[in-house]
């Protein structure tokens, strides 16, 4: 099996460019080391990014990959000219033709995240994680109306970790409940959550790996153990169907799967689809 070490260059945070080169590289069986060079924002560490991608070519004897998402032109040059790997342009590769299909120029704006504090958007998203803070394992039942998702589950399922990622993602208000053995005993949702039934998506998990987590957390305690994991899953999951929730295991999905999942069932009214 190969091995390569690959480097994202940007003048930016540089997660736009990892994102996709990891995504690229996915497609291949090879080991990687990645490397993440941010705020490459002027020809000193234009410079600086250089010498460290043509030290490691020397090094390891083999081009590294190096993926850049660079808006300044000059800065952009330096590395093309002067780097020692497989350099991938990814503005250069969909920018420019998009330029000329759509007869206009791009903004060349440094960064999703430039001028943060005049972004809406940004606003937006920092607001949504202040409530999903605030709404985070039923802290809270205030303004549960204004939430674009609530989460139910039993503890440990992968609620608080969801809701954060739809709120720093998508911007969503995203609460979440847990769901616990008073709850089972009503055989009902907690009260608290009937008027906004329509916005409620569940998570479950198989009970095995719910001891496996929970024991992390309380080792050799009732609450970890696979006879209260099996109990609670299965009451949770009754309860799920009997009131008509959406809802899905989350033990062999990841965070991006279980909140796509969660957009397309549920369809918050602020995302246009």
């Amino acid at each position: 099996m190969s091995h390569r070490t690959v480097f994202f260059v940007s003048d930016g945070t540089g997660i736009t460019a990892e994102t996709f080169g990891r995504a690229i590289l996915a497609q291949f069986e090879m080991k990687t080391k990645y490397v993440r060079l941010p705020f490459v924002d002027s020809p000193d560490k234009a410079h600086q990014a250089v010498r460290q991608i043509n030290h490691t070519a020397e090094t390891e004897k083999i081009k590294p990959i190096v993926f850049t998402t660079l808006v300044n032109m000059e800065i952009l040059k330096i590395i093309e000219e002067g780097c020692k790997g497989m350099l991938l342009d990814m503005f250069g590769t969909f920018v420019h033709p998009l330029e000329t299909e759509l007869g206009i120029k791009s903004n060349h704006r440094v960064g999703r995240f430039s001028d943060a504090s005049k972004s809406e958007e940004y606003q937006n998203r920092i607001e949504a994680i202040n409530f999903s803070l605030a709404h985070d394992d039923g802290q809270s039942n205030r303004d549960l109306e204004h939430s674009d998702v609530i989460l139910v589950g039993v503890s440990r399922s992968g609620k608080t970790p969801t809701s954060l990622y739809l709120a720093m993602q998508y911007g969503l208000k995203a609460s979440n409940y847990p769901l616990i053995p008073e709850d089972f005993e009503r055989q009902h949702l907690p009260p608290a959550l009937m008027p906004h039934r329509k916005k409620i998506f569940g998570l479950s998990i198989q009970p095995e790996r719910l001891s496996e987590i929970r024991n992390e957390r309380r080792p050799n305690s009732k609450y970890a153990s696979i006879e209260n994991c099996r109990m609670e899953v299965s009451e949770a999951e009754s309860m799920m169907r009997r009131s008509n929730i959406r809802w899905l295991s989350t033990t062999t999905k990841s965070i991006e799967e279980i909140a796509t999942t969660i957009l397309q069932e549920i369809r918050p009214e602020r995302l246009v689809y």
